[in-house]
């Protein structure tokens, strides 16, 4: 299977764009391969975060307030 590309214009602050240049001479890769890799991992990221919340779906859930209660009642705060 053929890996395609496609061209994107991206806006970075200044600084970032610095550090960023900086560990691509030090790694010996491309920003664009390091941009890639770090929105891979965003996305592989964000599926365990759904997957975990649809696994969690039936669970009770608990007021901001309950959640106070119960550590003050522990002696937590």
């Amino acid at each position: 299977m053929k890996n395609s590309t496609k061209r994107a214009t991206i806006y970075i602050d200044s600084e970032l764009h610095h550090a960023l240049r900086i560990k691509a001479a030090e790694i010996e890769r491309p920003i664009s391969e390091i941009v890639n890799e770090a929105i891979k991992y965003a996305l592989i990221e964000d599926s365990i975060d759904l997957s975990v919340f649809e696994q969690r779906r039936n669970e009770q859930l608990l007021t901001f307030e309950e959640v106070l209660k119960k550590l003050k009642k522990n002696g937590k705060i």
